[in-house]
């Protein structure tokens, strides 16, 4: 295992002092960049999405619980499937009562959209012991207009802002395939209009989950195989944040 260089303690003082310096400027141009997604123009949402919640059919608006902000957390659940992704999984597992109490302070609901059939989430949640609300789209639109289902057959195919042909170039392993995808919308309502301001996909994810945010703070870090110094865990794991034992 390739552990840290053992230095003294001054030694380690003006290594990280170096460090702070760009750690400072990473925060400002986080700042800066996050000043230019507050800026992004917004889109009317224009169709009537309706999905299935414990109390029977809502609309996107009822998703809001009346506050001016929505995030919408795409868990990958397929029909078909008996339970969710894993990764999703592994996210919707720092979801806690107090995140959601603090967003909904400033405004803003959390709510996480699924493809499968109210049942099959009621069970998985009830399972997992998660209390966050969680609807079904299933039957409509909603997931392949944000393009966090991908069927060719049902709407043209686009993920993390690429289309099929892009997708292809990047990796042809994209050709045919099919399938969920994780992602996040943010949504803002003006009255009883709703408009989406944000989207995210890939590793897009990562802001919204604390595991990553707190190991990238140590020696070992994710304790995955694609990070540098290689070697350093004992046992890499893939690029994939599935935290099951």
């Amino acid at each position: 295992m390739a552990l840290p260089k053992i230095v003294s303690q001054s030694e380690w003082r003006a290594a990280r002092v170096d460090l702070l310096q760009e750690e400072k400027a990473m925060t400002r141009a986080r700042d800066a960049l996050n000043t230019k997604r507050r800026e992004l123009p917004m889109v009317r949402i224009e169709k009537d999405y309706r999905f299935e919640g414990p109390d029977g059919e809502v609309a996107l608006l009822d998703l809001f619980e009346g506050r001016r902000q929505l995030m919408v957390s795409h868990f990958m659940f397929d029909p078909g499937w008996d339970e969710g992704c894993p990764s999703c999984t592994a996210g919707a597992d720092e979801v806690s009562d107090g995140l959601r109490r603090h967003l909904a302070v400033r405004d803003t609901t959390l709510a996480f959209v699924s493809r499968a059939p109210l049942a099959k989430i009621e069970a998985y949640r009830a399972a997992k012991g998660w209390t966050f609300p969680w609807y079904s789209s299933f039957g409509s639109d909603f997931n392949y207009d944000f393009h966090v289902t991908l069927d060719a057959a049902v709407a043209p195919v686009e993920w993390n802002f690429k289309d099929q042909a892009e997708l292809e170039a990047d990796n042809p392993a994209w050709a045919g395939w099919s399938g969920e995808q994780p992602g996040m919308t943010c949504f803002l309502r003006v009255g009883d209009d709703v408009f989406e301001t944000y989207a995210s996909f890939a590793r897009g994810a990562e802001a919204t989950g604390g595991s990553y945010a707190y190991l990238d703070l140590t020696a070992l870090g994710r304790q995955e195989d694609w990070e540098e110094p290689a070697g350093r865990a004992g046992s890499a794991r893939a690029a994939v944040p599935d935290f099951a034992s």
